[in-house]
């Protein structure tokens, strides 16, 4: 009989895909879909409970830093930084909306009963019982659209700052593992600061797969017409922000990190330990070796043919004294 580790094995070989291309695409797929489904929570509303169906501020990178982007503004701002092949970036945000899509039909099945209870029997977009705000991000009421896409342009801008700031190795960076936690801290920030407006998407393709599945799932046209036409600003301000917020990291800070070949000079006043190896016959003063002065020319000696080895080192290696000196900047 063929033991379980065995058939595991064959069935690895069988269904394992090669090409790199397709396996970052399902693993952006799978990504993109837990974490805006793990967002559900609920919300008490006016008269009766609601389903909310994200966060404000899900912003869609708090796995960046592990190699998921799971943000169209993302990625745009990893091609921006030339660690992103600019011919992915569509397919990554075909992928990341359609994962988006399938989680709010995930979604909006878990909550079915819930959704259809709360809207009394109806899904509306506007009104006290609207319920299309589950899944898709609209302003308020007095919010208009320039206010709103400049929020979107600032809010998004502010967090691939930070999140640039988080993945720069140079900069010193937070601990490994930690990445996750801090991003998410930053994402709290922006909502708390920035998203009484219009909820904060952040993530172009966060609001536009799941206004698409409440266009078809019943909700109607009106998901793009509320809001002076607002469905576009989510798709377009946050691709603006991040390039801002890419470019501003760029000039402020990573463009001014020291050469990686250049030495780092201590500071004035601090002990610089080097080490060298010296040779035992060399003329040099116990002064000048824990002072620190300069070798003599002419080190190393050149070999003399009438020289003889000690008996106790071996004839293939010269004899050295490692030599500790102290030299103070």
């Amino acid at each position: 009989t063929m033991s379980t580790a065995a058939f595991l094995a064959r069935v690895r070989g069988l269904l394992r895909i090669r090409n790199r291309l397709v396996r970052e695409c399902l693993a952006e797929l799978l990504s993109t879909f837990v974490l805006i489904v793990s967002r559900a929570r609920r919300w008490a509303g006016a008269g009766g409970r609601c389903v909310r169906g994200w966060d404000r501020a899900d912003s869609g990178v708090v796995a960046g830093t592990r190699g998921a982007h799971m943000n169209p503004a993302f990625s745009l701002a990893m091609c921006l930084n030339g660690q992103f092949p600019w011919w992915k970036l569509p397919i990554f945000v075909i992928v990341q909306t359609l994962a988006s899509f399938i989680a709010a039909a995930a979604v909006y099945v878990l909550y079915y009963d819930a959704i259809w209870h709360y809207g009394n029997g109806t899904l509306t977009v506007s009104g006290p019982r609207e319920t299309a705000s589950i899944f898709a991000t609209y302003p308020v009421d007095y919010v208009s659209v320039g206010n709103g896409f400049l929020d979107q342009v600032i809010g998004t801008g502010v967090l691939l700052v930070g999140v640039m700031g988080l993945m720069d190795a140079r900069n010193k960076p937070v601990p490994k593992g930690l990445e996750p936690v801090v991003v998410a801290l930053l994402v709290l920030s922006i909502e708390c600061s920035m998203g009484a407006n219009c909820g904060c998407p952040l993530n172009p393709a966060r609001d536009i797969g799941p206004r698409l599945f409440t266009y078809v799932a019943g909700w109607g046209p009106e998901v793009f017409s509320r809001g002076n036409a607002w469905w576009w600003v989510p798709l377009v301000a946050p691709m603006l922000g991040a390039a801002v917020g890419t470019i501003l990291y760029q000039l402020c800070v990573a463009f001014h990190h020291p050469d990686e070949d250049s030495a780092i000079l201590p500071e004035k006043g601090s002990i610089v330990l080097v080490n060298t190896n010296i040779d035992a016959d060399i003329g040099i003063s116990p002064k000048e070796k824990d002072t620190g002065e300069t070798v003599p020319a002419g080190y190393p000696p050149p070999p003399h043919p009438s020289s003889t080895v000690s008996p106790t080192v071996s004839p293939t290696v010269s004899p050295t004294v490692p030599v500790t000196t102290l030299k103070e900047s």
